[in-house]
């Protein structure tokens, strides 16, 4: 008898001792249902939200140094003070930067406030206003849903003009056809709008990067804050040279400032790396603490398909010993009871994600989560090997009976 022969066999006779024993195999594969749906929607939660971070972090661009005077991620309150006290970056410092750097496709300043944009009778709240130059359009790679972007002749005489987030055009011209050529009131002055953004949704604080207004610089610095602490966002001209860049940005940054060789940086550099470093390291824990409680819960199932493999066993110790005594192999009867009791966890692991889909979609009210076919693939497998695992001492110890002490038994 070749394999594949035993292997149906097994199949066929393991499914014929689960449809005799109904109310035991679905009792059975509660304890796997409960692990495979725990499995299943730490894995639609991990994955919702590692989609959603890498969406979130591409708006800061792989190839985009940010200087600024503290760092992206401050290990302790006491650095975070430490940061504050270093010396504003002006704009004297961003100008002789731009002029220096010769890895650098584009440099652009920015800087931000919030305030109430109106148009006519409706206005939005809390808008972030961001003052910064042309160069900005390439620096953050802002998606246009209509009109264009501030130009350099508009930068440099300081027009008031505008560019609206996407959320900001629709609450203020819902219904009222398109934002381009229109006035808005943004504080004490009107801008005319040149452009929107297109759609980006949110950042990683939950802040919405379509709740916002650009507007040239030296409007910025007119009506709203004269002197104002600089970010400076450099683009650089290929994102091999990234590193070669980052190091030339502090050079040039320590000799504008004006720092001694012992003198440690009174800036900082950042990147999107340390956002995706600090997310894996989140998302590690998050999943290491998922995988223990993941891991209890099938440990339980293991162990009730274990016990229940044993009282199969024992009942069914007279038909082993025929199926010796005509002839059946240790491997063949091994390969009958480990089929059983993965087909159990199989079973238990399709209706786990029976119920996993609909918890999903409404998780995703909530928090982000995705099941992707990866993730069913994977709690299947888990269901599989928990089945292995758990019905290899019983299928064993069936195995190994002696034909002859087996027919005995009544």
């Amino acid at each position: 008898m070749n394999l594949f022969t035993e292997l149906r066999e097994g199949l066929g006779i393991s499914w014929a001792a689960i449809r005799a024993n109904k109310m035991r195999s679905v009792l059975t594969t509660l304890g796997i249902v409960i692990g495979i749906v725990t499995v299943t929607l730490m894995g639609t939660a991990i994955e919702g939200l590692n989609q959603a971070f890498l969406k979130s972090v591409s708006v800061i661009g792989a190839d985009v140094l940010y200087v600024q005077r503290s760092s992206w991620v401050n290990h302790s309150h006491e650095e975070w003070l430490k940061a504050m006290k270093r010396r504003e970056i002006s704009l004297a410092q961003v100008d002789a930067l731009a002029r220096q750097l010769t890895l650098a496709r584009a440099v652009a300043p920015m800087v931000d406030t919030e305030q109430r944009i109106q148009y006519k009778k409706r206005r939005s709240d809390n808008v972030a206003i961001i003052g910064t130059t042309d160069q900005y359009a390439l620096t953050s790679s802002v998606p246009l849903a209509e009109g264009r972007f501030i130009s350099g002749p508009e930068s440099d005489g300081g027009r008031p003009v505008c560019v609206l987030g996407y959320k900001v055009a629709t609450n203020l011209f819902q219904g009222g056809g398109s934002a381009i050529g229109n006035k808005v009131q943004i504080g004490p002055r009107s801008y005319e709008v040149v452009g929107v953004l297109e759609n980006q949704g949110s950042f990683l604080d939950g802040g919405s990067l379509d709740n916002q207004a650009i507007i040239p610089l030296k409007q910025f610095t007119t009506v709203f804050w004269n002197d104002p602490d600089y970010q400076i966002q450099v683009k650089v001209n290929q994102i091999e040279q990234l590193e070669d860049a980052k190091e030339e940005v502090r050079n040039v940054m320590r000799k504008i400032r004006r720092l001694a060789p012992t003198d440690e940086d009174d800036f900082a550099i950042n990147q999107q790396d340390q956002f995706v470093d600090m997310f894996h390291r989140v998302a590690g824990t998050i999943a290491s603490i998922g995988l223990f409680i993941t891991g209890l819960s099938l440990f339980v199932g293991g162990i009730g398909i274990m016990n229940i493999m044993f009282v199969s066993v024992a009942e069914r110790t007279r038909e082993i010993g025929i199926r010796k005594a005509i002839g059946a192999k240790r491997r063949t009867i091994l390969l009958q009871f480990l089929i059983e009791a993965a087909s159990i966890c199989l079973l238990g692991g399709c209706v786990a994600l029976s119920i996993a889909f609909p918890l999903t979609l409404l998780m995703r009210k909530f928090m982000p989560a995705t099941m992707s076919p990866m993730i069913v693939g994977i709690a299947l497998l888990v269901a599989l090997v928990t089945g292995l695992l758990s019905g290899f001492f019983p299928a064993w110890r069936a195995a190994r009976m002696n034909p002859v002490d087996a027919l005995r038994n009544e």
